[in-house]
């Protein structure tokens, strides 16, 4: 995802010269081409992403679109006072790309585990937040970012994500992409756990399970619409991202169902127990802890569907 979106911001710098992009001291070897070939719209902001942050938003309200980039923990939680009242208060063009959601920088331990990003970019004033699912969705994401008015938030995994998309895709904001039909659940997932949660509903299918899976790639703006027709065809309701099951995808899912006239489906959250994780270890490893594997989301929803299937 990392380098589509890389790759997809260096076309759109060429494209409009009003695209900048300023890094926080990271990613020499996917910058090095942007930064080759378009050194008067590059910025290396070093680790400062409090200066990152406020630099960006005066260069947005000159007429720039700047993107800023960093590791997932950092260009959020280290400056979010800069992105509330800077970025969001002025609704500025400011896009934050943030590497390595989740658990994909997980040897390095909890300083870099980003977990909470996604409920804490979703309580900003004006903020729009995205998690694609693939490169595919990753592409699309960056070209939309660009067009849109304000603040957002792109939050990508860090390298070497599947595609799960074959064919081309209609990527919309705030418009959830089907993957998959079935009327016994529905999976909805967000970020690069799409891949295992696809695979988790194609294990239950050969248990005789059919899930419709969703890929809802903004979180704010939701797409209640997609939640609500899920509620109504499918008997049960499953959110599964790759961050803390508070606030991120599964909150805002209970929201709507919370607010919904007459629901009675189950819903059920798959995600990472709140808490500090103190752990380090691989992406894999971290989500085999946490399960978030193909194998244990579809135990979990096979649990929930048959009270007599192991459940999660």
């Amino acid at each position: 995802m990392r380098n589509a979106c890389l790759e997809t911001l260096l076309e759109l710098a060429k494209e409009d010269e009003r695209v900048v992009f300023i890094t926080g001291d990271l990613g020499y070897g996917v910058v090095t081409p942007f930064m080759e070939q378009r050194p008067r719209q590059f910025v290396n902001a070093g680790i400062a992403e409090q200066n990152m942050t406020a630099l960006a938003t005066g260069m947005a309200l000159l007429g720039k679109i700047a993107f800023t980039y960093s590791i997932a923990n950092f260009p959020t939680l280290r400056c979010l006072e800069q992105i509330r009242n800077d970025a969001c208060y002025h609704s500025a063009n400011v896009k934050i790309i943030a590497v390595g959601g989740g658990f994909a920088y997980g040897p390095m331990g909890p300083t870099h585990h980003a977990v909470e990003d996604l409920a804490v970019m979703r309580a900003m004033p004006g903020m729009t937040v995205i998690a694609p699912g693939d490169p595919v969705e990753a592409r699309a994401a960056t070209r939309a970012i660009k067009d849109h008015p304000g603040p957002c938030y792109l939050r990508l995994g860090k390298a070497g994500e599947p595609i799960v998309h074959r064919s081309a895709i209609d990527f919309q904001i705030g418009r959830a992409l089907r993957l998959r039909e079935g009327r016994d659940a529905t999976l909805i997932a967000t970020g690069g756990i799409l891949m295992h949660t696809l695979r988790a509903a194609e294990r239950l299918s050969r248990d005789g399970m059919e899930t419709r899976v969703l890929s809802m790639h903004t979180l704010q703006p939701l797409d209640t619409e997609a939640v609500l027709v899920a509620s109504r065809e499918t008997r049960a309701l499953f959110t599964v991202e790759e961050h803390s099951v508070t606030g991120g995808l599964g909150s805002a899912v209970a929201e709507v169902l919370a607010e919904a006239d007459g629901h009675k489906t189950v819903f059920k959250r798959i995600g990472i127990a709140p808490g500090l994780s103190h752990q380090a270890g691989s992406q894999e490893h971290l989500r085999q802890r946490h399960g978030l594997t193909e194998q244990l989301i579809a135990r979990c929803v096979a649990g929930a569907l048959c009270p007599a299937a192991s459940s999660c």
